[in-house]
């Protein structure tokens, strides 16, 4: 029991530190961005602080900037009286910036924009990291074939219907090119293209456009998505399909008496293509009162076995059989993994202001899910910890530069403005308009987090329960 309890306080203590290292590093990296280009561009830094709100802990260095740790670990700040204020967030200066020497249009759009610069180098070192060490990458993951058409889908409501797959007459085996015209290179981009999509019919119904590879002959099929689950997604009703190789045969099991071997490749279950744990499931519970051909490859050989009649053994577990998908080392470039961050970026910011997308702000992760993330990856390796901190750094350089005041792309903004029109804009204007836009954003995180705790709870409690059949794709982990 000791020994548990101390592997269990090692464990969540190395995840809060990975936390620590990697979430909040990414906040100070941001605001080294500003703080160096300031220094370099001669403009005057007040105060160099990761959070907000009073200090827990703070210093002077000889430099004369005042360092700082704050309470309220949601962000960071570089205090700079001659290009913004900013005092509802960042506290007043207490210097009179009106007898600061004025700075020039360049040394604004430098120091506004070196935030995300150092977001994307960071996001681009810890790439480089993955390129040379590998990413590991499932079978499943990797895979643009469908492996299983559900039947149903069960709404929101908890009404169950035909699932669209099913209706639109999608095909184990099909492999999905490209959804709405945007190609597919694995899983997560179907998962991604049909829960961003926008399409609409002409009676407004959602539909998106897959484009398959059936027998040889490419085909585009119409589906229409239904909002499926408590999150309200998209989906289609399809699941990844991939080779199942047999992980575990348990000793006196029915399997071990079929005659299975692990590392045997299952290819078909009573005539019929197995690409799925879900298709063996619904294969052996069908046939349960009778035995049942398993056709396996064993070391390059097609071997039939026979599964004996088991009344009461309708899964692969239940059988004694252990199923897995293979797993292969990657080493994708940094600059493909750059790209694929941005490219979702750019979808879900798309998704949210697209009248005909289902995403809406509820969908967002904020700070709560965001450490919730970090803590998950964690428990997982090193490896997921440093995906997803990409992922988390080309999403806070994206976001600091969208032209919304109080964000860097607002004051780069601001300043432009000021520029064309010859004079900077009032001090006023810009205040209250950074003041309301502060209350808009402290709104909006406050709101994505109750849903980031509903979201918490709610898997807390299904973990807590016996897992059921799902009756949605399962989403292969990201990551």
């Amino acid at each position: 029991m000791t020994s548990d309890f101390v592997q269990t306080l090692l464990a969540n203590t190395w995840s809060i530190l990975l936390v620590v290292l990697f979430f909040g590093g990414s906040i100070f990296v941001h605001e080294l961005g500003h703080f160096l280009a300031a220094r370099w561009r001669g403009a005057k830094v007040e105060r160099f602080s990761i959070g907000f709100g009073p200090a827990i802990v703070s210093w002077r260095g000889r430099d004369g900037v005042e360092y700082r740790l704050a309470w309220f670990p949601l962000g960071g700040y570089v205090l700079l009286p001659q290009l913004a204020d900013l005092g509802t967030i960042e506290g007043r200066s207490e210097l009179d910036a009106q007898q600061l020497p004025p700075v020039s249009y360049p040394t604004k759009m430098i120091v506004f924009a070196a935030g995300a610069l150092f977001n994307v180098l960071f996001a681009f070192g810890l790439a480089s990291i993955i390129w040379v060490i590998g990413q590991p990458e499932s079978n499943e993951t990797a895979s643009r074939s469908i492996g299983y058409v559900y039947r149903t889908v069960e709404l929101p409501g908890g009404a169950t219907v035909a699932s669209p797959a099913s209706e639109a007459g999608l095909r184990v085996g099909d492999v999905i090119q490209a959804i709405d015209g945007h190609a597919v290179a694995k899983w997560i981009d179907i998962y991604a293209l049909i829960g961003l999509g926008t399409g609409v019919n002409s009676d407004g119904g959602r539909q998106a456009v897959f484009t398959i590879l059936r027998d040889g002959q490419v085909l585009e099929i119409t589906v229409h998505p239904r909002l499926v689950g408590e999150e309200k997604e998209r989906r289609v009703g399809i699941a990844p399909g991939y080779e199942l190789t047999v992980l575990q045969v348990l000793p006196g099991s029915i399997a071990a008496r079929a005659g299975f071997h692990p590392d045997d490749i299952l290819l078909s279950l009573d005539g019929q293509r197995v690409l799925s744990p879900l298709t063996c499931q619904d294969v052996l519970e069908a046939s349960a009162k009778r035995s049942v051909a398993a056709r396996v490859n064993r070391g390059g050989r097609e071997l039939v076995l026979t599964i004996p009649a088991r009344p009461s053994a309708k899964s692969g577990a239940s059988i004694g059989l252990g199923l897995a998908t293979g797993y292969t080392l990657i080493h994708p470039t940094p600059f493909a993994q750059i790209s694929e961050q941005v490219t979702l970026s750019f979808r879900t910011l798309w998704s949210l202001v697209n009248p005909h997308s289902d995403i809406g702000i509820s969908k967002l992760t904020g700070p709560v899910g965001i450490v919730r993330i970090f803590h998950s990856a964690a428990e997982a390796g090193l490896r997921p910890v440093l995906m997803f901190t990409i992922l988390l750094n080309m999403s806070l350089a994206i976001f600091n530069l969208l032209p919304i005041p109080v964000l860097d792309g607002g004051q780069m903004m601001f300043a432009t403005i000021g520029r064309l029109r010859g004079r900077a804009l009032p001090v006023n204007f810009v205040m209250a308009a950074n003041s309301i836009f502060i209350v808009l954003l402290l709104s909006m995180v406050i709101y994505v987090s109750i849903f980031d705790v509903r979201r918490l709870n709610r898997d807390r409690a299904e973990a807590a329960t016996p897992a059921a059949a799902p009756a949605t794709p399962p989403v292969p982990a990201k990551p």
